[in-house]
């Protein structure tokens, strides 16, 4: 089991937004936020299946299975989780924000 995979997902979503420019209008951008939003919650989403289904199999006594690679499998998905709430808690900030100023 990698344990960067997560961070280099995370970097390789990070360099894709960063080369993406908008068009003369600005009406267009390369990289959609919904659609990037979109991938990281299902990565995250893909994170808690597979730990538990780590665990689910660990429980059972399969031998192809360590006690490591299940706690390193919760802790991926833990920290992307706590990263999503994370997101989340300054999107609806921002909103908050962005509601309140005067027009």
């Amino acid at each position: 089991m990698k344990i960067d995979g997560f961070q280099s997902e995370m970097q390789a979503m990070m360099f894709e937004a960063g080369n993406t420019k908008p068009t003369a209008t600005g009406q267009s951008v390369g990289a959609d936020f919904s659609a990037l939003l979109n991938n990281a919650i299902n990565n995250v989403n893909g994170l808690s299946k597979t730990s538990s289904d780590l665990q689910m199999r660990f429980d059972r006594g399969d031998q192809d299975v360590s006690l490591s690679d299940v706690m390193i499998a919760r802790n991926k998905s833990s920290v992307a989780f706590e990263a999503t709430i994370q997101v989340r808690n300054k999107l609806v900030e921002a909103y908050k924000e962005l509601m309140n100023m005067p027009v």
